[in-house]
C-alpha cells in the first residue's frame, strides 16, 4: 500500500484521529511510525494510566484549557470557563498557552 492510499483511508479530524494512526503505527502521511517513539509512548501512556485521578470536573477543565487555548482566544475562553461554572484562567494557564501569542 502506498503512502497516498494509507492517507486517503484515514481520516486526520477528530479526538480519535491520533489514537487510530498510533494504534496502526502509521502517521497521517503514511510513513510508518518508529518503533522507539511507539515503544516510548506506549510507556508514558500505561505510566498515566495508573495514575491516581483527582476528579472529573479537575479533568474537563484541564482539557477545556489546554485544547481551547488553540482555538479560542484568552478572555472569550475566559469568560466560557466561569460561565460554565470553573475556575477562570490561571495567571500560570495564560502565560503558557497565551503568552507566545
Amino acid at each position: 500500500m502506498t503512502a497516498e492510499t494509507n492517507q486517503v483511508n484515514q481520516t486526520t479530524t477528530g479526538a480519535d484521529a491520533i489514537d487510530e494512526a498510533i494504534a496502526r503505527g502509521i502517521d497521517f502521511d503514511g510513513s510508518p511510525i518508529p518503533t522507539a517513539k511507539l515503544d516510548l509512548y506506549t510507556k508514558v501512556m500505561a505510566l498515566e494510566a495508573n495514575r491516581q485521578r483527582s476528579g472529573v470536573s479537575n479533568t474537563m477543565r484541564s482539557r477545556i484549557v489546554r485544547i481551547g487555548a488553540k482555538h479560542i482566544p484568552q478572555t472569550e475562553l475566559d469568560t466560557l470557563l466561569v460561565d460554565a461554572g470553573f475556575a477562570p484562567l490561571k495567571e500560570k494557564e495564560i502565560a503558557f498557552f497565551y503568552g507566545g501569542k
